[in-house]
């Protein structure tokens, strides 16, 4: 059984579970969020927020199949791109950090590393763009049912630390140099090595 992961895109966004493609819980303002709800047009506001973020800020998910099914998402932005942030009793996010938002896995192939590996993208993609840190409200005290907000303790599992405790909303935040494992920076390292030594026997230019 493959594992990839791949950037959302327009053309992929179809791939998120059905919950998940009219949720916009994040995407819009609360009052907002009802209208779209009651209007039906909630798929139509988040496929024209994943435009927008993809536009003016570049990639702000990614997806996990395993063989070709696509089986867990994961969503994030710039906090001023989610109106809901400002909503929390732990807000405001810090200025330095990218806001986890939506993150979902199918419950058939949950605690199978799934989870871990989309945390794991997401913190590439933010190492290689500069950005110091990763940030996401945390539910603590989840119910049975779908819900658009992160479990707070699996985002401890995964490396998150609480900057803002809430009995119910937590704020957590990763470090994105904890959130590199041991392999890749061995890998870089021996990259920046093998690039050091590639210009260190180059051949002399002779002297005419």
């Amino acid at each position: 059984m493959s594992r990839r992961v791949v950037g959302v895109t327009l053309d992929n966004l179809e791939d998120l579970p059905k919950h998940s493609r009219s949720c916009v819980y994040w995407e819009l303002a609360p009052h907002l969020k009802e209208q779209a709800e009651e209007f039906g047009t909630s798929e139509l506001e988040k496929e024209a927020w994943v435009s927008s973020v993809l536009l003016e800020w570049g990639s702000c998910g990614r997806l996990v199949y395993s063989d070709k099914l696509p089986v867990g998402f994961v969503l994030y932005a710039p906090p001023n791109a989610v109106p809901r942030s400002a909503a929390f009793p732990t807000s405001p996010p810090s200025p330095d950090a990218v806001l986890l938002t939506g993150f979902h896995v199918l419950p058939e192939f949950r605690r199978g590393g799934l989870g871990r590996m989309l945390v794991q993208a997401v913190a590439k993609d933010l190492t290689r763009r500069g950005v110091k840190a990763i940030e996401a409200f945390g539910d603590a005290k989840p119910d049975e049912e779908v819900s658009c907000v992160v479990p707070a303790d699996f985002l401890l599992s995964v490396g998150f630390k609480t900057v803002r405790p809430h009995p119910r909303w937590p704020r957590l935040r990763l470090e994105l140099r904890s959130a590199i494992t041991w392999k890749e920076d061995v890998e870089a390292a021996l990259e920046r090595l093998l690039g050091t030594v590639s210009v260190s026997t180059a051949s002399p230019v002779l002297q005419q």
